[in-house]
C-alpha cells in the first residue's frame, strides 16, 4: 500500500474540509433556493472517499448513488464546475441538465450520480467488465448505501461478478438509514457485509470514519482486483450528521445520537493526528481554513457569474438537429 505519510494527513486535512464546507455552503444556497430539486450531502461520510482515492490509480473508476458531489472532486474535476451544475449553469459539469443527482465527469473516470437507488451497482460490474474484456489494468470502485443493498439487482450483479471475476469492489456506505428507516428494520441481520457471503465473495466490514482503515480494506480488495482474483464485498460503517436530503425532518433519531458520532468525526480525528504529531501548528490549520473558505467563496462566484442554458439545449442534448431540423428554432 502506497505509505501513509505527514504529506498524506495534511492532504486528508485540506480535502475533508474543502468537502465539509462545499457541502455546507450548498446547504445555505439550497435555503436560498439557488439550487433546485433534491440534495443529499455527504457531511461524516468524508473518510471513506478520502482513504479509497490514497489507494486509486489513474485508470480505476468510480460510479456511486445520489450522493455524489465531493466525489467528483476527489477524482480532479474542478470544484467550480460541480457548483455550477448544482446551480443549474451551463458551466456545469452537465451543462445544467444533470443537477445534484447527476455529476458525471468520464474524462477523470467518474461515471455518476445516479439517481436511481442501486440503479449502479449492474452498471459498477458493466464498468469493470469493459476493463477485463479489454485487458485494461483498471478497478471499479462501486459506492451504494445500505438501502440500495436490499435491492434486487444486488444479488444478480454479485453473481455475474464473482462468476466472471471482474475487477469491482463493491463498497456500501452504511450510514445507519435508509431514507428515514434504520437498518434494523430493513433485515432480520444488521451485518450486511453477510451478503456477500452466499457467493462466496470476499467481504468484511470496515471502520468508515477512519481513512487510514478505509485504505487498508481498499488496498487489499483492489489489489485482490488487480491479480485477477474478482471482486470484493466491503461494509464502510459511517454515519451522516444531515438528514437524508433538506427536506428530511430526521425524527428517526435524536440529537444526542448525532452528537455521539461527531465525537468520532473523521475531520476532527486527522486534526488531532496532525496536531499530536506536530504535521502542522493550529495556526497553520487555520490558514488552511481560511484559503478553504476562499477557495469555497470563488466556486459560489464562478456558478452564480454563469449563465442558464439556452432553450435549445434542451433539444440538443437529446435530438440529432440534421434529422429533426423543426425543433432548431422552437
Amino acid at each position: 500500500m502506497k505509505k501513509i505519510t505527514k504529506q498524506t494527513y495534511l492532504d486528508w486535512y485540506k480535502n475533508m474540509q474543502f468537502w465539509r464546507r462545499f457541502e455546507n455552503k450548498l446547504a445555505a444556497l439550497y435555503i436560498q433556493q439557488k439550487v433546485r430539486g433534491f440534495l443529499h450531502l455527504y457531511n461524516g461520510q468524508e473518510a471513506v472517499l478520502s482513504g479509497a482515492l490514497h489507494t486509486m490509480n489513474k485508470d480505476d473508476k468510480m460510479i456511486t448513488a445520489y450522493r455524489n458531489h465531493v466525489q467528483p472532486i476527489g477524482m480532479g474535476v474542478d470544484p467550480k464546475f460541480v457548483m455550477a451544475e448544482l446551480l443549474g449553469k451551463v458551466t456545469g459539469t452537465s451543462k445544467g441538465m444533470g443537477g445534484s443527482m447527476h455529476i458525471f465527469s468520464p474524462e477523470h473516470n467518474f461515471y455518476g450520480g445516479h439517481g436511481i437507488v442501486g440503479g449502479q451497482i449492474p452498471l459498477g460490474a458493466g464498468l469493470a467488465f469493459a476493463d477485463k474484456y479489454f485487458d485494461r489494468k483498471g478497478v471499479t470502485l462501486c459506492y451504494f448505501g445500505d438501502g440500495a443493498a436490499r435491492q434486487g439487482s444486488l444479488h444478480e450483479t454479485f453473481n455475474m461478478a464473482m462468476n466472471w471475476k471482474l475487477p469491482v469492489v463493491f463498497i456500501c456506505e452504511n450510514n445507519g438509514y435508509a431514507m428515514g428507516t434504520s437498518v434494523e428494520r430493513t433485515a432480520n441481520h444488521t451485518d450486511i457485509w453477510k451478503l456477500g457471503l452466499g457467493y462466496e465473495m470476499p467481504c468484511g466490514p470496515v471502520d468508515g470514519m477512519n481513512p487510514v482503515k478505509v485504505a487498508e480494506a481498499m488496498h487489499e480488495a483492489m489489489e485482490r482486483a488487480r491479480a485477477g482474483n474478482g471482486p470484493t464485498f466491503l461494509e464502510m460503517k459511517t454515519y451522516r450528521y444531515r438528514g437524508h436530503s433538506m427536506s428530511d425532518a430526521q425524527h428517526y433519531r435524536t440529537k444526542d445520537e448525532v452528537a455521539e458520532y461527531k465525537k468520532i468525526d473523521p475531520i476532527t480525528q486527522v486534526k488531532n493526528h496532525i496536531l499530536e504529531n506536530k504535521f502542522a501548528s493550529k495556526a497553520e490549520l487555520e490558514t488552511i481554513d481560511a484559503k478553504i473558505k476562499e477557495h469555497v467563496a470563488e466556486c459560489v462566484k464562478f456558478a452564480e457569474d454563469s449563465a442558464f442554458p439556452e432553450k435549445q439545449q434542451l433539444y440538443d442534448m437529446v435530438y440529432e438537429q440534421e434529422d429533426y431540423p423543426f425543433l432548431k428554432h422552437r
